[in-house]
């Protein structure tokens, strides 16, 4: 459930949702920091549940000591009033015998709150494509009926390419076995597209293939794709980056090696 920390509460109503899937990578929750922190988004709330593995610590987008010791949850959220944005940060993995439950969670909570659209941030891993997607570009995306609606002229422009759908069995040819949707190392992200088809939700993923390690420029190329759509910030990939780097992400790999280790 969703727990303000306004009184009244802050309404939702119209705005659009971004969130990240904890994928590979952690691409999508590193891209959601670069929005935050870049737009210095106001903290209006946090999602209570026992889905996510229970954790806490300082704040992660620091500008000030004044503000740096405030303690922050594992799903809060985030708004820009004027971009009429919203954005739930998740930090903490899913407790996996939960998965199901906090994608019902996250669909009742979106219907409820009157969410104009949501975008799923999230990432597959590369070395699990099939032939048709080692072709082009990295970026993919899936929408559901509802969003494709509303926006079919807008992302035609955009000339994305969708997900593809792969053998169920690769490498067999089997006319009575349809093609499938498939996002391995993605977590929750086919599934909570599934239910949000089921739900009638406008709902998109957009969706990078990548691998384990520093994914920090995977995270830039996925935010820079996200804002080709929604506008966010005016060319950002021009030099100087318009991107804001919390500060949180100095501590992602840990402290350097120790000397006296040689």
């Amino acid at each position: 459930m969703f727990i303000s920390s306004q009184n009244p509460p802050p309404s939702f109503k119209d705005f659009t949702l971004v969130l990240p899937a904890v994928a590979v990578g952690n691409v999508g929750q590193l891209a959601v920091d670069l929005i935050v922190s870049t737009l210095n988004m106001s903290r209006v709330g946090y999602i209570h549940t026992d889905c996510l593995i229970p954790m806490t610590g300082n704040n992660p987008y620091t500008t000030c000591k004044d503000d740096a010791e405030e303690l922050h949850t594992p799903a809060e959220v985030y708004t820009a009033a004027g971009l009429k944005t919203a954005v739930l940060q998740i930090r903490a993995p899913i407790i996996q015998t939960k998965s199901k439950k906090f994608r019902q969670l996250l669909v009742s909570w979106i219907k409820a709150s009157g969410f104009s659209r949501t975008v799923v941030l999230s990432s597959s891993h590369a070395y699990q494509r099939d032939d048709q997607q080692l072709k082009g570009t990295p970026l993919r995306y899936l929408v559901t009926p509802a969003l494709l609606k509303v926006s079919a002229v807008a992302l035609e422009e955009l000339g994305w390419r969708e997900m593809e759908r792969v053998a169920a069995f690769p490498g067999l040819t089997d006319a009575d076995t349809d093609p499938r949707l498939h996002v391995p190392g993605g977590g929750i992200t086919k599934g909570l597209y599934m239910d949000s088809c089921a739900a009638d939700l406008p709902l998109a993923v957009l969706l990078l293939f990548c691998s384990e390690g520093d994914n920090i420029p995977d995270a830039f190329t996925l935010v820079n794709h996200l804002n080709d759509w929604l506008h966010l910030l005016d060319n950002p990939s021009q030099k100087p980056n318009k991107w804001k780097i919390p500060t949180s992400w100095s501590l992602l790999f840990g402290n350097g090696i120790p000397p006296a280790l040689f």
